[in-house]
């Protein structure tokens, strides 16, 4: 081995160590992050704050270094940059992108926001639950401020809200956002205007009563457990609004929230949030303490959640197989109800106003409302003083519903605490890429029906495993979806899905 090609190796061992710290700081976050949002004392929650403030601005600091520039300034030179095999050289990419957008931001700037963002989740926590949106704004309007001034920072292509995009979807901007959500509205408002206009409502009755909790846990469990969750690699605790939570492949912790009036919430939550846990378990273990251990996008992220949530835990086939568990948990309480009319309840479009709890099809239009919303504060064309009027206006526009009150309007979603602006559009385009996947899926499965039926959900697991999951972030989203349907997104799969499925529900 020649001096130079050890001086090159010595150098890279030495980067992946750095990020390799960096990434044991990320996990030492994350997991104070569950335990604020899954029981930590409420007193403590203004000094944990200052402690992830403090954690995450040397994170920042590391990402921004004269030592990461170093490594990057070598390593980013095609000569060496060639040299690097696939892992390696998208570490350096990555490493790269970050840097130069995190440079810009003061690291003062950052420990303040981070602190903020810490503070205002709990805030709104405490806000949504009284309903109580003056309780919230003020944190919010700071949120705002701040992220206006990050982007103008940052520098922007176009609409400024295509630099937020781009860090929760990279490549995607406001005009294809908006080409592809016009396209979804135009075919998705036809087909519910006639479902709204079908005799065929199914019935729900059977829905309305008390389902307690410890039997809606054991249920969640059985059905985790079917979908290939690994418990040994992670865990399900309750918490006001379901998440997903990775520390690394072998720790990737979920959350549900129980309704006793409601037996669909946490079953489908869960399973959403399994789906989440299922991509994070099985990423490649050679993406271990990497800067790719995570996936690829969050619209990517959330095309595994909601296929696994409706693609497989709404269908026929599924409640073929597991709806005699269901009863036998609730013995004497849908004894009476059989699985087609159990099936058709639990698929029932509804324009509702809770976002996690509505249906497949009118889902897309809470994801809209929230796009445009977040376009407005961006852009100045919405003050955060005016969200709680100008959300209950679209609510009433796209869905026909208005809001009681805050919490179950403006206040419903914890993302906005967390600055997480440009996030929302993902859930859209995950039911998009879920639907595309389905249909290549289906293809090279055939007998996909049969496996769900059956209860043998391993084959699906291990097709999306080495389809997608072990990937990581070393492949764009947009490389993903044509490495495994051989075309880019195309929301005509998502209207083919809903169109096929609800005709069928609705006999329409």
């Amino acid at each position: 081995m020649s001096v130079s090609v050890q001086e090159n190796q010595t150098k890279l061992d030495s980067f992946k160590a750095y990020v390799r710290k960096m990434k044991q700081y990320e996990e030492a976050i994350a997991l104070i992050y569950w335990d604020m949002r899954t029981g930590a004392p409420k007193k403590g929650i203004e000094t944990r704050s200052e402690v992830v403030g403090e954690l995450s601005t040397e994170v920042f600091r590391m990402s921004t270094s004269d030592e990461m520039g170093a490594y990057l300034d070598y390593f980013i030179q095609p000569e060496q940059l060639d040299q690097l095999d696939s892992i390696s050289r998208k570490m350096v990419l990555e490493c790269k992108k970050e840097y130069d957008r995190s440079k810009k931001i003061p690291a003062e700037k950052y420990q303040a926001y981070v602190v903020l963002t810490s503070q205002a989740e709990s805030m709104w926590e405490e806000a949504k639950h009284k309903s109580d949106w003056a309780m919230f704004q003020p944190y919010l309007e700071k949120i705002v401020a701040t992220t206006k001034e990050f982007i103008e920072l940052w520098g922007y292509e176009g609409n400024k809200y295509n630099t937020l995009l781009d860090m929760y979807e990279p490549g995607m901007t406001v005009d294809k956002l908006d080409q592809v959500f016009g396209a979804l509205r135009d075919k998705v408002v036809p087909l519910l205007q006639r479902i709204q206009a079908s005799p065929n409502q199914p019935d729900r009755a059977f829905l309305n009563q008390q389902f307690e909790i410890s039997k809606q846990k054991q249920f969640s469990l059985s059905i985790l457990k079917q979908m290939q969750y690994d418990f040994e690699a992670g865990r399900l605790d309750e918490t006001v609004h379901p998440f997903a939570t990775a520390l690394n492949p072998g720790d990737v912790r979920i959350t549900t929230r129980y309704l006793p009036n409601d037996i669909t919430s946490a079953l489908f939550g869960t399973i959403h949030e399994g789906g989440h846990a299922l991509y994070e378990q099985n990423i490649s273990k050679d993406l271990v303490g990497t800067n790719l251990c995570t996936g690829t996008s969050m619209g990517i992220h959330e095309s595994q959640s909601r296929f696994w949530e409706n693609v497989i835990g709404r269908s026929k086939a599924f409640w073929n197989r597991y709806y005699g568990e269901l009863q036998s948990i609730f013995a004497g309480q849908i004894d009476d109800v059989d699985v087609d009319t159990f099936y058709r309840a639990i698929n029932h479009i509804h324009p509702s106003l809770i976002r996690i709890e509505a249906d497949e099809l009118t889902y897309n239009f809470h994801i809209m409302i929230r796009y445009e919303l977040e376009k407005g504060l961006i852009n100045g064309t919405i003050e955060v003083a005016d969200l709680p009027q100008a959300w209950n206006a679209k609510y009433e526009e796209y869905l026909g519903v208005v809001p009681s009150n805050d919490g179950e309007g403006v206040l419903q979603d914890v993302h906005w605490s967390g600055g997480a602006f440009g996030y929302f559009p993902s859930y859209s385009l995950g039911n998009m890429y879920a639907a595309q996947f389905n249909n290549t899926l289906r293809k090279e499965l055939p007998n996909f029906d049969e496996l769900v039926e059956a209860g043998n959900l391993v084959p699906i697991k291990e097709w999306l495993s080495d389809k997608i999951y072990q990937y990581g972030k070393l492949l764009t989203p947009n490389e993903i979806v044509k490495q495994v349907t051989g075309e880019e997104l195309n929301p005509d799969y998502l209207v083919q899905y809903l169109e096929e499925k609800y005709k069928a529900v609705y006999g329409i």
